[in-house]
């Protein structure tokens, strides 16, 4: 579950300088004193919100698993590359077998780095609703709201888990019924011929 608990600052709030603004005679406020001292100056508590530490071990071992299905794509196309014989007319239905799991092997790793940004997305809209905690932290929805970001990030975490296997599974499937038309896209159609 999430930690929206807010957590005292590691320096000691005296000894920071805070400076003061000194307002009109109109103004109730003087030279800080009043009891509307600190509106529209943003956030005076200076307190900490905590990262969620499973959450963050869950986004390391995905950017692992992302980055290792990302470098065996650009491996497996590398290699389909290098089989494709040169350009020429005529049987070329091997290599259109070969640029079709050239391109799956494309969307794959297109689609693993976009689960790679998942995290930063992921940080950045759990500091915008932080900031609302430590800024107001009088109001319990902020983080209610946390709390739920959090929960749907385990969701979507797990969601992530299955597109990877889903992608291992149909990469592996494709390049094993097709693997000898990528290993030898031409063929030996002599033989056939008489």
């Amino acid at each position: 579950m999430a930690d929206a608990t807010i957590y005292n600052p590691a320096r000691d709030l005296d000894q920071m300088d805070i400076k003061k603004r000194k307002r009109g005679l109109d103004s109730e406020i003087v030279n800080g004193s009043g009891a509307d001292e600190n509106a529209g100056n943003g956030a005076v508590y200076t307190g900490q919100v905590k990262t969620n530490a499973h959450l963050r071990t869950i986004h390391t071992e995905l950017k692992v698993e992302c980055e290792e299905l990302g470098n065996l794509c650009e491996k497996l196309k590398l290699w389909v590359h290098l089989t494709m014989p040169k350009i020429e007319d005529g049987d070329n239905f091997g290599v259109a077998v070969q640029e079709e799991v050239t391109s799956e092997l494309q969307r794959a790793q297109e689609s693993v780095s976009n689960l790679r940004d998942v995290t930063r997305q992921h940080h950045l809209s759990r500091a915008k609703i932080s900031s609302k905690i430590l800024k107001y932290p009088h109001i319990d929805d902020y983080a209610i709201a946390l709390r739920e970001h959090d929960e749907r990030q385990l969701y979507n975490a797990r969601r992530t888990l299955h597109d990877l296997r889903t992608m291992y599974a149909v990469l592996t499937d494709i390049i094993h019924k097709n693997i000898t038309k990528i290993r030898f896209p031409k063929g030996n159609n002599a033989a056939s011929l008489y």
